[in-house]
């Protein structure tokens, strides 16, 4: 591998553990956020769908920016505007306020999301051997470093925008510095600023997309972001009004989710070489829903926490691996069809929020775990789409060729 290769990877790497940390700051304040706006329950899952919604619009922005700009250019801007949202989240003094900031943080994490996996992908085919999970993995470090300071704050009662600047302040330049080593498809040299694709984005602007052969995958990515937002959403508000634990234990379940995703995500990308794609993504399948049986019968906060902990380690290979297959699937408009897919991230996270509230209010809390049990349970029906094209970096079979990955070319 070349030296500008190595850069963009670890440079990439820094971008999806600051998002992690960014998100997980975020949802596991909610409580907090909740109180300090003083949202009420029944108006709470609007501002939970409006984040998922605009992002959804930012993907969507995001497919048609890659055709006139480099993916690298629209993650280097939209990740300062993340930081910053969330910031204003913790800053703001009024609904209007918290409604604009959060509405600046769907949009950037929107287009932040689909560019970082544009990249990721693209890497990955140059690189000839899986390693979408590492990048995965290091998301779920951030999320770890954000639940553990979020727990912090709670603990000592800080207020938000004392919990966040810090972070922000950090963050914010080092992911400016780090911006500068991105590395688009095609770039054959490190020192040009954008390191600018050769075909300037995305293939052949997506015409080559049938989403006829894409829907299983939106269908898995939907259902993987439902369970996703399930924990994200509710583990704290479960543990503390279901299970009956303190207000700092509630922080709990999504750092423990957070490091088995680390874990799974750390080993996953072996199994992904050694098994296939499809064997690994049906046994994550089978782990989720029975981490999430689990959380549904739980006498307590810590069994809770075991649940949630199976729920990380299942879901952990889901989403990378479907991002992975959907590279692999349409090799010439990759970039199109990962920001295709990417909107089905948030209706996983539209649909799967405000079900679970809806059926907690309705019926129970415990029963609502069971619908996200079952959506991943049908994941195992779609699994082969994983295996549908010849594994040309993920199991090994086909590599590219010496002179391809040294000028980091597409490679397709």
């Amino acid at each position: 591998m070349t030296e500008v290769l190595r850069r963009g990877r670890a440079s990439l790497a820094f971008s999806f553990f600051a998002q992690g940390a960014a998100f997980a700051l975020l949802v596991t304040r909610i409580p907090a956020i909740q109180n300090r706006y003083e949202v009420s329950d029944a108006l709470l899952p609007v501002f939970l769908a409006a984040v998922p919604i605009l992002a959804g619009v930012g993907s969507v922005s995001t497919e048609q920016l890659v055709k006139r700009i480099p993916p690298s250019r629209v993650l280097r801007w939209s990740q300062p505007l993340v930081l910053l949202a969330l910031l204003g989240v913790g800053a703001g003094r009024g609904m209007a306020e918290l409604g604009v900031a959060l509405a600046v943080f769907g949009l950037a994490v929107g287009a932040l999301d689909a560019s970082m996996n544009m990249l990721g992908v693209s890497l990955q085919r140059t690189y000839g051997r899986s390693i979408m999970l590492s990048f995965h993995a290091v998301y779920s470090l951030g999320g770890i470093v954000g639940a553990s300071l979020a727990w912090v704050g709670a603990h000592w009662h800080l207020a938000l925008w004392v919990s966040y600047l810090p972070v922000v302040a950090v963050l914010l330049p080092a992911v400016l510095v780090g911006s500068r080593w991105y590395v688009d498809r095609g770039a054959e040299d490190g020192n040009e600023e954008d390191g600018k694709a050769a075909d300037a984005g995305s293939g052949d602007g997506g015409t080559g997309v049938v989403f006829k052969v894409l829907l299983p995958l939106c269908l898995v990515m939907t259902f993987a972001y439902i369970g996703d937002s399930t924990v994200s959403n509710w583990s704290a508000k479960y543990l503390q009004d279901v299970l009956g634990s303190s207000e700092q234990l509630a922080t709990v379940p999504y750092n423990v989710y957070m490091v088995t995703t680390l874990l799974g995500r750390a080993i996953g990308d072996f199994g992904v070489r050694r098994f296939g794609a499809a064997a690994v993504v049906r046994l994550g399948a089978l782990v989720a829903a029975a981490g999430f049986a689990v959380v549904a019968v739980a006498p307590g906060a810590w069994v809770g926490m075991l649940g949630f902990t199976l729920v990380g380690l299942g879901l952990c290979v889901l989403v990378p691996q479907t991002f992975a297959a959907a590279g692999r699937l349409f090799p010439g408009a990759s970039d199109a069809a990962i920001a295709r897919l990417n909107i089905f991230n948030y209706v996983g996270f539209l649909i799967g929020s405000p079900l679970v509230g809806a059926l907690g209010d309705a019926w129970t809390y415990r029963g609502a775990m069971v619908v996200p049990m079952v959506l991943v349970l049908v994941t195992l029906v779609y699994a082969r789409s994983f295996a549908a094209q010849p594994d040309r970096y993920g199991g090994g079979h086909e590599r590219p060729r010496t002179a391809d990955v040294g000028r980091g070319s597409n490679g397709l």
